[in-house]
């Protein structure tokens, strides 16, 4: 018997590496013999990085960066030969913001685009730029700005690269680009597949998480809208229609029209790194997998459905462990998993499913592997 474990990360909780090791210590409990492979997962987004440290040796450079409120910080990225991955989170990310300091009208990309550029003055020549947890709707008009390019409005005004500027673009000028970005190899990566603009885009449905008021996520769509067609007058491409344009607050539109950036599904671009499917080859596997939430976002690229995919393609039976359950029947519906187990179905409150969800986490993982072989 081969148990794969595979699980996200469990946001507030627990790294996936963590996960990993108390569902190996759960089974290891009930049968020390049982050989288990711990290969953790991430979808693109925020903790991508420290998920592919486990698999490869890659060196870290610091870099002194304006965070999503133009401040000072310092931020990370990561480097292997040729190729420098970048998670713009470490610069613009939601986390590096106190609740009450989010607003998605008046915070930028710019330190994103501050860490590519030092990426390309240190001569790499691939760049991975894994989009996710952003404080930003801005487009991608601060990275770009970083990078050389100036936003004017109608009376020739340098705009501020932030969210309640897009409304007001009406020229796109890149003559004080200093980088050559078109020797770059720039891929983009990212769990999400909403489009820039409208009911799906990335103010309505990320921007209240940011801080925006229901007013606000209407002059940032609008805002939005108006970057597209001035991207499409100046720079002759069209971002409205692509699939994860509405990524990170539109920087993967951006990411496409500034940098020439190609699009990835996160999981994947994860798998493929890791090698999933050479983990999961041979017989008589079962695959376990988790993330802290089963909801309906589960089923549209996260770590989980691609596990799902590849288990019913190889025909292996695998498991979800969560912290709580949302949408039970859309995920047995399009996901087919042999079993789900939830930490809030053995928690006694939502404090003690939080803070000892390894010790949760390696009960159900116990109990569940006794369940498989009694069936």
């Amino acid at each position: 018997m081969k148990v794969i474990i595979a699980p996200d990360k469990f946001k507030g909780s627990l790294s996936a590496m963590e996960v990993c090791k108390a569902i190996n210590r759960g089974l290891k409990n009930w049968d020390p013999a049982i050989e288990t492979i711990l290969h953790p997962l991430a979808d693109g987004g925020e903790g991508t990085l420290a998920i592919l440290q486990n698999y490869f040796e890659l060196a870290k450079i610091e870099v002194v960066v304006k965070n999503p409120l133009f401040k000072d910080i310092t931020a990370s990225y990561l480097v292997s030969k040729d190729t420098a991955f970048i998670e713009m989170s470490h610069a613009s990310g939601l986390q590096l913001l106190q609740i009450e300091e989010r607003d998605c009208m008046h915070t930028t990309t710019i330190g994103t685009g501050q860490l590519i550029a030092d990426a390309i003055k240190k001569g790499y020549k691939k760049i991975v730029l894994f989009i996710g947890g952003s404080a930003t709707n801005d487009g991608g008009i601060g990275m770009a700005a970083a990078l050389g390019y100036d936003f004017f409005d109608s009376k020739g005004v340098v705009l501020s690269p932030v969210g309640e500027s897009l409304i007001a673009i009406d020229r796109i000028d890149s003559s004080n680009r200093k980088l050559e970005l078109n020797d770059i190899e720039f891929t983009v990566v990212c769990d999400v597949k909403n489009p820039l603009y409208g009911p799906n885009g990335a103010a309505y449905i990320y921007g209240a998480q940011k801080g925006a008021s229901a007013e606000s996520i209407a002059l940032l769509d609008m805002g939005l809208q108006n970057f597209s067609k001035q991207v499409q007058i100046h720079l002759k491409i069209d971002v409205a229609t692509i699939l994860g344009g509405g990524a990170a607050g539109g920087l993967g539109a951006g990411a496409v029209c500034f940098l020439n950036a190609k699009i990835k599904s996160g999981i994947d671009f994860i798998m493929e790194q890791t090698n999933f499917e050479v983990a999961i080859t041979g017989k008589d596997n079962l695959i376990i997998t988790g993330e802290g939430s089963l909801d309906k976002q589960t089923v549209e690229g996260k770590v989980i459905k691609g596990i799902s995919d590849r288990a019913h393609k190889n025909k292996i039976p695998f498991v979800i462990i969560a912290g709580i359950i949302k949408d039970q029947e859309l995920i047995k519906e399009k996901l087919q998993p042999h079993s789900m187990h939830a930490i809030m179905d053995v928690a006694v409150s939502t404090t003690d499913a939080m803070s000892n969800a390894a010790k949760h986490i390696e009960f159900i993982a116990q109990q569940l592997i006794k369940d498989y072989f009694k069936k």
